[in-house]
C-alpha cells in the first residue's frame, strides 16, 4: 500500500518536472523557436531538439497560398509530387530547358548549389560540370550544363523522350534492353508575356537558336514548315512590331509547343488539322505532360520553387534562391493594346500558365501542411520520449525497477496531466 502511495506522489512530482524540463527542452533560452514565426527570413531553421531543417516562408507568401482560387480539379495524385530519387542507381533527373523562363539560373542551381556526396565537378572556365554518381563514373543529370546540348539547342519534350535513354545509354556504355532507368522530367515555365517579350530582347541583341534541330517523328521540319522570320545571319534589332508579325515565329506559345507531344499534331505539319484542333490539341498534351512531370517550378516564385524542389526529391540546396523581379522583360514599357495583342498571340501559353500556376500553388499549400503534421508527430513522439525517460530515472531514483507495463500506464497519467501543454504548444507555434 505504501509503494502504491509513493507512485501516486510521483506522479504529480513527475508532470512539474516534465513541464519545467520539458519547456526549457523546447523553449531554451536565447531561443526564439516558440514565436509564431522567426524574425530570420534565412531559408532554413533548426529546431534545438534536433529537427530536421526546415522552409521559412515571409509571412505574405504564407497568407497567399492558402487563398487560392479553385479552378481546375485537381487530385491527390497531382499534389503528391515525392520523388525517392535514387542517386547511386540508375535514376537521371532531365532538365527540359524553355528558352527565357530563367532555365539557366536554374540549370547552374543544379550543377553548383545542390548539397550532395559527391558534387558536381565544376572547373573555371568551362561551361559544362561533371555531375557523377557516387563512385560511379556516370551521370545522374542531363541538363546544358552537365550533359550539354546533347539532344540539340533547347530540346523540347518531344525530342527529349526520344533522344535522352539512347544518349545515356551510349554515354555510359549501356545496351538499352539491359539498361532500366527512371527518368524524371523537370522544368521551369514563366509568365507568358514576360517570357515573350524577354525574347524579343534577346532576338534583338542577336540570338537565334537556329541550330535547334526540332525533330519529330525522325527528322526536322522542312523550310515549308518552319520557315524564317529574317533574311541574313539574325534579326538583330528587330522591333516588336515585326516580331509580332511574322507567323511562323516559335515565340508565339513556346512553353505549349515545347512540352507538348508534338506528334499528335503531324509535327510542324499545319495543314495536318485545323489550326483551332491543332491548338487544342497541344494545350491538353501540354497540361498532362507537365501534370505528370516529377516537378516544374515557377520563374515568379523562386522561393516556393526551392522548397517544392527540396520536398520533392528530397534534396537540399546550400544557398537560397534570389527572386529578381528588374528583368530585362519588366523594363519594356509596353500599352495595353500591345499587351492584349501579345497575349492573343500567346494565348495557349497564357492557359497553360494560369493551369500551371495554381498546380504549382496546390502542390505548395499542400507540402507545408504535410510538413506541419510531420513536425507535429516528431513533438509528440519526442514528448514521450521524454515521459518515459523521466520516468524510468523517477523509478530508478525510488530505488525500484521499471517494469515496461507500469511505465505504460504511468505515461497515460502522465498524457492526462499535461494535456493542455500539446494544445498550448500548437496554439503558439499556428
Amino acid at each position: 500500500m505504501e509503494e502504491k502511495f509513493n507512485r501516486l506522489i510521483l506522479i504529480p512530482i513527475a508532470a512539474v518536472l516534465f513541464l519545467m524540463i520539458g519547456y526549457q527542452y523546447v523553449c531554451p533560452a536565447d531561443s526564439n523557436t516558440c514565436y509564431f514565426r522567426s524574425d530570420d527570413k534565412g531559408l532554413f531553421q533548426q529546431y534545438t531538439s534536433g529537427f530536421e531543417l526546415v522552409y521559412t516562408e515571409p509571412e505574405a507568401d504564407e497568407d497567399f497560398s492558402s487563398k487560392i482560387p479553385s479552378k481546375y480539379n485537381f487530385t491527390e495524385r497531382d499534389l503528391d509530387r515525392h520523388v525517392d530519387f535514387n542517386i547511386r542507381g540508375d535514376d537521371v533527373m532531365v532538365f527540359l530547358h524553355i528558352q527565357k523562363t530563367g532555365g539557366t539560373t536554374f540549370g547552374r542551381h543544379l550543377v553548383k548549389n545542390i548539397q550532395l556526396e559527391q558534387p558536381c565537378d565544376c572547373m573555371p572556365g568551362q561551361r559544362k560540370c561533371t555531375c557523377h554518381r557516387p563512385g560511379r563514373a556516370e551521370s545522374w543529370l542531363f541538363s546544358r550544363f552537365s550533359t550539354g546540348w546533347s539532344c540539340g539547342l533547347h530540346a523540347d519534350w518531344t525530342e527529349l523522350t526520344s533522344c535522352v535513354p539512347v544518349v545515356m545509354n551510349k554515354r555510359d556504355k549501356k545496351s538499352a534492353p539491359k539498361s532500366k532507368r527512371n527518368f524524371y522530367y523537370i522544368t521551369m515555365l514563366r509568365d507568358p508575356v514576360s517570357r515573350y517579350l524577354s525574347e524579343w530582347k534577346h532576338v534583338q541583341r542577336g540570338a537565334t537558336w537556329k541550330t535547334a534541330l526540332h525533330m519529330c517523328d525522325g527528322r526536322p521540319p522542312t523550310q515549308d514548315e518552319l520557315p524564317a522570320c529574317y533574311n541574313g545571319e539574325d534579326w538583330t534589332g528587330v522591333p516588336l512590331a515585326d516580331f509580332m508579325n511574322c507567323p511562323s515565329n516559335l515565340a508565339n506559345n513556346r512553353q505549349v509547343r515545347m512540352l507538348a507531344d508534338l506528334n499528335l499534331v503531324g509535327c510542324y505539319n499545319m495543314s495536318s488539322m485545323s489550326e483551332l484542333e491543332r491548338g487544342r490539341v497541344l494545350l491538353a498534351s501540354a497540361k498532362a505532360n507537365l501534370r505528370n512531370m516529377a516537378f516544374f517550378g515557377l520563374t515568379e516564385f523562386q522561393r516556393k520553387t526551392q522548397y517544392l524542389f527540396e520536398r520533392t526529391f528530397g534534396l537540399r540546396f546550400i544557398r537560397a534562391f534570389t527572386q529578381i523581379n528588374s528583368t530585362r522583360a519588366a523594363s519594356v514599357g509596353i500599352s495595353e493594346k500591345v499587351r492584349w495583342r501579345i497575349e492573343g498571340l500567346n494565348a495557349l501559353d497564357m492557359e497553360l500558365y494560369e493551369y500551371a500556376k495554381e498546380l504549382f500553388l496546390r502542390r505548395y499549400q499542400s507540402n507545408r501542411q504535410r510538413q506541419h503534421q510531420e513536425e507535429r508527430l516528431r513533438r509528440r513522439q519526442e514528448r514521450q520520449r521524454l515521459h518515459r525517460t523521466y520516468l524510468a530515472e523517477l523509478w530508478r531514483l525510488g530505488g525500484g525497477e521499471a517494469d515496461e507495463e507500469e511505465v505504460e500506464e504511468d505515461v497515460k497519467a502522465l498524457q492526462e496531466v499535461v494535456t493542455t501543454e500539446d494544445y498550448s504548444s500548437q496554439v503558439v507555434r499556428w
